[in-house]
């Protein structure tokens, strides 16, 4: 009893002083939260403005017409309305209760499986692919909403596993993954199919699948790529295009990309042309999203892209170092799924531009231009947060660790 009145009044004075004794819910987020993770996370956002500012005036200049001209700064300021939109999101997210934040993604997860199968019947076609949904002032890409709500969905069900070692979960999880990767064939987005499944084979691994099971998957992913590259014509073109860049036929566009791409990246040197003064962008398709790291390379330098790798890596490292001592199934499986998903897309784009890998239209996260995706980042990062808070002041004081029964 004397440990309770005792840890009762360290904890009032403690409240009277504020710092980590503050129990109000945004104090209390304050503390919970891992703020260098925060941290890295705003310091993406940052660097992404300032990198649609740099690519802007490229894009506006590609897509002004003759009666239609935008102005040099058009994609930054509507990056700017997205970032303002999806911060709050962010932050909102990141408050919510573990359990909430998991019905959150499963009925969000349910709702746009749906929009998904009907994005390439009703979706606005773009470059030869639907994959948005017209909602009349903007446009909404399901797929891109879908990956962390996904993630978290299939993490749940894997954690089930441990209440109950003979539900098929590698079964009922695969099956879901199939049918959202022929559902992105269809649009065709081959790049998130390739994000999809990594992500749910990284889970399996994470969830502790028999070695035999995961040989057999591994397995698979060879003959996968050999059936998209017969029956997919997409797939196909792209990889002819990044393994004989020198033959002409379908895949030429995709093989003009990737070169554009290298010469930007590569013209700026070291330390870039500085901003505004890049050239090379003007000759890329899309500069302010898929090929956006070539002109934060020609513009800020070869070094700038080095410190932004390395900040991704940071994120994702820093993510499994707080999860070492973690107990929860469910948060160890969504956070890690989610640190994978954030890494892979990073290192898909990053490889893209570089022409380590074939094009594909992938974004940066938090970086690249667009709606969909900074509001879907905001919602993942938002949730990995939540699933990684720690409350410091509850499991360092001795007297409020009794007092709360633990």
């Amino acid at each position: 009893m004397t440990d309770v009145r005792g840890g009762r009044g360290i904890v009032a004075q403690m409240k009277r002083r504020g710092g980590r004794g503050d129990r109000s819910p945004l104090g209390t987020w304050f503390w919970d939260i891992d703020r260098m993770l925060l941290l890295l996370t705003m310091f993406l956002i940052a660097i992404g403005l300032i990198a649609v500012a740099a690519a802007s005036p490229a894009t506006a200049a590609r897509y002004s017409g003759e009666h239609h001209k935008l102005a040099p700064l058009h994609y930054f300021w509507r990056q700017l309305m997205w970032v303002a939109v999806s911060l709050p999101v962010l932050f909102g997210v990141s408050m919510m209760p573990v359990a909430l934040a998991r019905r959150m993604a499963l009925a969000g997860a349910a709702v746009l499986l749906v929009l998904l199968a009907l994005t390439p019947f009703v979706g606005v076609e773009h470059n030869g692919a639907r994959r948005w949904i017209s909602l009349g002032i903007s446009e909404f890409q399901p797929s891109e909403f879908l990956k962390p709500m996904f993630i978290v969905a299939v993490a749940w069900l894997l954690s089930l596993k441990a209440r109950d070692p003979e539900l098929p979960t590698v079964l009922i999880t695969g099956g879901m993954t199939a049918a959202v990767a022929a559902m992105l064939m269809l649009q065709p987005d081959f790049g998130q199919t390739i994000i999809f499944c990594g992500v749910w084979m990284a889970l399996l691994m994470i969830a502790g699948t028999p070695v035999r099971v995961m040989v057999g998957l591994i397995a698979l992913a060879p003959a996968g790529l050999v059936a998209a590259y017969l029956f997919y014509g997409t797939a196909r073109a792209r990889i002819d295009a990044f393994l004989f860049p020198g033959v002409e036929g379908e895949g030429a566009g995709d093989h003009f990309q990737t070169d554009a791409a290298h010469h930007t990246i590569t013209s700026g040197g070291w330390t870039g042309t500085g901003p505004g003064g890049g050239t090379a962008k003007f000759g890329l398709p899309e500069a302010h999203t898929d090929y956006i790291f070539s002109v934060i390379g020609e513009e800020f330098g070869l070094i700038a892209c080095s410190i932004i790798a390395v900040v991704f890596l940071a994120i994702v490292v820093r993510v499994f170092v707080k999860l070492l001592d973690e107990q929860d199934e469910f948060k160890l499986l969504a956070a890690s799924g989610l640190a994978v998903q954030f890494g892979a897309q990073a290192l898909v784009s990053m490889a893209v531009n570089t022409g380590l890998a074939p094009s594909k239209g992938m974004t940066m996260p938090f970086i690249s231009y667009g709606g969909s995706s900074m509001i879907a980042l905001s919602i993942g990062m938002g949730m990995l947060l939540a699933f990684t808070r720690r409350n410091p002041f509850l499991t360092r004081s001795p007297y409020v660790v009794r007092w709360s029964g633990e």
